[in-house]
């Protein structure tokens, strides 16, 4: 049922997002595939400075200390994940003034990141449940290089929890993408 749920929700707010892909004033549609954790990821603008992107994949993530027991040493949790952010671009006109890349979306931005982690593929600790999400705001800075080489940072706190009820705060959450970019006029 969670599985069916997710879907539906993933299904809702790409194709609502996908009504948007007019913008051609400020931000841009971008299909891209990350390698880091690997996963295919759509970009859609919702404003002439504003992405959501969704992305799905299958990758590493450590475990969270309310969420997790046992396991030593490195920690870590593979699984499939679902990854949604609202990106605010600040500094496009300035790069852009400057004679910088602005292409595919590159530029400093603040965002509300939701990511969602399933069943575990691989783990060295228990998990309070086979779901966990963590959202929160971040800063982040998102550039092009060459012809289709994308480079994506960004960290900020965020608030994580599981089906069962039990979360809390984590003050610094990261994310550093590498991986390809397929832009769709």
């Amino acid at each position: 049922m969670r599985k069916i749920l997710f879907a539906l929700i993933f299904g809702l707010i790409t194709t609502l997002n996908y009504a948007q892909n007019t913008n051609d004033i400020g931000t841009e549609k971008v299909w891209r595939v990350n390698f880091l954790n690997p996963a295919v990821e759509l970009e859609i603008p919702t404003g002439q400075y504003s992405t959501f992107s969704s992305s799905l994949g299958v990758g590493y993530g450590g475990g969270y200390p309310d969420l997790t027991s046992g396991g030593s040493g490195f920690i870590y949790v593979i699984s499939p994940f679902a990854d949604f952010q609202h990106k605010w671009f600040y500094n496009l006109n300035k790069r852009t003034d400057k004679n910088r890349n602005t292409t595919n979306n590159s530029g400093n931005f603040v965002s509300f990141r939701l990511v969602t982690r399933g069943n575990s593929i691989a783990e060295n600790v228990n998990r309070t449940s086979d779901f966990d999400f963590a959202f929160g705001p971040t800063w982040g800075i998102q550039r092009k290089y060459g012809k289709r080489f994308h480079l994506l940072f960004d960290v900020g706190p965020q608030y994580y929890m599981d089906t069962k009820g039990n979360g809390n705060i984590w003050p610094i959450m990261f994310q550093l993408n590498l991986g390809f970019d397929f832009r769709k006029k």
